[in-house]
């Protein structure tokens, strides 16, 4: 089950559309092309055309699965005393002093350009269920790092 907002729902199913009423027309279209170029057997234009609609269709396949398992989670019914999904996070390192703010998403919602980070990530593991004040211990690939919990919120 993939628990998303509302609006990282919205954006998968408008992605869906776009794959199915144009990317899978081009794709298509570039087999019909290819296919007019001859001889299939030595046609590399059309096996990578072929090669194109097949990631194509399993992208689509694995978008519709997403979000056939959804579960859209309305923030205002959610506790805003500890850490969960779709919380925004704001700590600081404790050894370091240096500030961050994640916001905890699904992993078909994560961005780290936008401060989206996965649920399933080390960092996300150690935050949930800490409150304001906890500090967390977390294993990444460089070590342990402690952060501290400034605050929570859902924006």
């Amino acid at each position: 089950m993939a628990y998303m907002s509302q609006e990282g729902y919205d954006q998968m199913v408008a992605q869906l559309r776009h794959m199915e009423s144009v990317e899978r027309p081009a794709a298509s279209a570039a087999i019909a092309e290819a296919r007019d170029k001859g001889d299939l057997s030595e046609n590399s234009e059309y096996d990578a055309a072929k090669e194109a609609q097949a990631m194509l269709e399993m992208k689509i396949n694995k978008l519709k699965a997403t979000l056939a398992n959804a579960k859209i989670i309305d923030t205002s019914k959610l506790s805003r005393d500890s850490v969960q999904i779709l919380c925004t996070v704001e700590m600081e390192n404790v050894k370091t002093g240096q500030r961050m703010k994640y916001t905890i998403v699904s992993e078909s919602e994560a961005n780290l350009r936008e401060g989206k980070i996965s649920s399933t990530t080390p960092i996300a593991q150690g935050l949930l269920g800490k409150k304001v004040g906890d500090v967390a211990k977390i294993v990444v690939p460089r070590g342990e790092m402690e952060l501290k919990i400034t605050a929570i919120s859902f924006d």
